[in-house]
């Protein structure tokens, strides 16, 4: 890839600050980012950290000098969304529109935009494709599905560039345990650091599609490369479902704890299986490389 400005939105969160870690070497990057999250690594040097909103006119100055933009900013906690939907669609409708408005007058070269596997809703079927019916169950899903659309719509009516990424479970050791809504591999580690037997929520039958952060961040890249990821959607999964109660016994060997798992009362509402099926992504060459073994093995070695 040639050097390029790209700017990362929300580029000091977990996945924007890997995006920033791959694209800082070869190219100038731009981090905006309200700073309302704890920042859990160091701003790679040379990279150029502003300090906003993307609902702000900083954010149309920054995506005017940018050659692609990758919007991984938004306000990502469900249960906020339940209690507060006129702060979540602020956040990432109007917020996603603002960008796209300023991204139509300019030659922009991609515009990857983060969704979520959250728009899906109740699985229907399994594997999951790009096809599989939308029905989302919180207004955050709602708002991401929303932020698709939009900027499906600019590409069909204002030709701009745009490339649609539907994340499933992503994991790294940058996530915040801090965090109430962190999720399973999170909960799972911070107990196991604790010496704390994990909690389980049901029969610990229920699968999910786990995916390393570097795997994303190798995806996006093939997405800003490849013109065939133009005006497409695409799942960003492994294609592998995982039980809860094999990923307990992971991270348990990964600590090497043999405390015995808690069970407790299924949540409502909680999906039963979820895998993503990744055909559309491995037509532009991706496949994931992290195994969830190897993955859980990297926070060891970042602690």
């Amino acid at each position: 890839m040639n050097s390029q400005t790209i700017l990362i939105t929300g580029g000091l969160g977990q996945v924007g600050s890997y995006l920033t870690d791959r694209f800082c070497t070869d190219n100038k990057v731009i981090v905006l980012d309200n700073t309302s999250s704890p920042c859990r690594h160091d701003v790679p040097a040379g990279v150029q950290l502003v300090v906003g909103d993307i609902q702000g006119p900083e954010a149309v100055r920054l995506v005017e000098q940018a050659d692609v933009v990758i919007h991984t900013a938004a306000q990502i906690d469900v249960n906020r969304s339940l209690d507060q939907p006129l702060f979540d669609c602020e956040n990432n409708i109007l917020g996603t529109l603002n960008l796209l408005e300023a991204a139509r007058r300019t030659s922009l070269k991609r515009f990857v935009y983060f969704s979520s596997a959250a728009i899906y809703g109740d699985t229907i079927y399994t594997p999951i494709d790009e096809n599989h019916p939308t029905q989302p169950l919180s207004p955050y899903g709602v708002s991401k599905l929303t932020g698709e659309q939009y900027a499906l719509m600019y590409h069909r009516a204002f030709d701009l560039p745009v490339a649609v990424l539907r994340p499933f479970n992503i994991y790294s050791p940058r996530q915040d345990p801090s965090n109430p809504y962190s999720g399973v591999i999170t909960k799972f580690i911070e107990r196991s650091k604790a010496q704390q037997s994990p909690i389980i929520f049901g029969d610990g039958e229920q699968t999910r599609d786990f995916i390393s952060v570097h795997d994303i961040v190798n995806l996006v890249q093939l997405l800003i490369e490849k013109d065939e990821a133009i005006g497409k959607v695409f799942n960003a999964g492994t294609g592998t479902q995982t039980s809860v109660n094999r990923l307990a016994e992971i991270v348990q060997d990964v600590f090497d704890s043999d405390l015995p798992v808690e069970y407790q009362k299924a949540r409502t509402g909680d999906i039963r299986h979820s895998v993503a099926d990744i055909s559309a992504a491995e037509g532009l060459g991706f496949a994931p490389k992290v195994s969830l073994e190897d993955g859980l093995a990297e926070f060891v070695a970042k602690m």
